[in-house]
C-alpha cells in the first residue's frame, strides 16, 4: 500500500527543489485556476447540498401522499363498481 507520509515527503522535495521563479508560477497558475473554476461555477445554474435534500424530501412526502390518493381512489371506484351491480 501506498504510503502517504512518504508522499508527501517526497512531494515536498520536488517543491524545495524548485527555482522560486517556478514556485512563484505554480503558485499563480493555482490561484489562477482558483479564480477561473470559481468564476465558471458561479454561472451555472446549482443548488446547495441543504437546497437538494430540501426538495428531495418534498419529493418524497408527495409522492407518498400521491400513493395515498390511488389508493383512496382506487377504493372509491371498487365501492362505485359494487353498487353498479
Amino acid at each position: 500500500m501506498i504510503n502517504a507520509k512518504k508522499l508527501e515527503e517526497i512531494a515536498q522535495q520536488i517543491s524545495e527543489s524548485l527555482p522560486p521563479g517556478v514556485k512563484q508560477f505554480a503558485g499563480d497558475m493555482e490561484v489562477k485556476t482558483k479564480q477561473v473554476l470559481q468564476s465558471k461555477l458561479a454561472q451555472l445554474d446549482m443548488v446547495t447540498r441543504e437546497e437538494f435534500d430540501v426538495q428531495t424530501r418534498v419529493l418524497m412526502r408527495t409522492r407518498e401522499k400521491l400513493a395515498d390518493l390511488e389508493q383512496k381512489i382506487a377504493e372509491l371506484e371498487a365501492i362505485a363498481k359494487k353498487e353498479q351491480d
